[in-house]
């Protein structure tokens, strides 16, 4: 399992990072705080706090390719 943080500043942010995860068949986690949900659920994600970076729990041995793929979300 690899984490990294993510910062989805808008609605469209939360769109395009959503359709990037579904593209993928392994499992990713968001969490914020005490909260976890499925990173491919709108309504989970808009749930969370997202004035804040939030990690992003990858469920992947080999990820190289989902990493590049939320690369303008990840908070470096």
């Amino acid at each position: 399992m690899k984490s990294v943080n993510v910062l989805l500043g808008t609605i469209n942010d939360v769109k395009e990072f959503v359709n990037v995860v579904t593209r993928f068949d392994f499992e990713v986690d968001l969490i914020s705080g005490r909260y976890a949900v499925d990173a491919k659920s709108i309504m989970g994600i808009f749930s969370l706090d997202l004035s804040k970076p939030i990690k992003v729990d990858i469920h992947c041995d080999d990820c190289a390719e989902f990493l590049a793929a939320i690369d303008k979300f990840i908070v470096k």
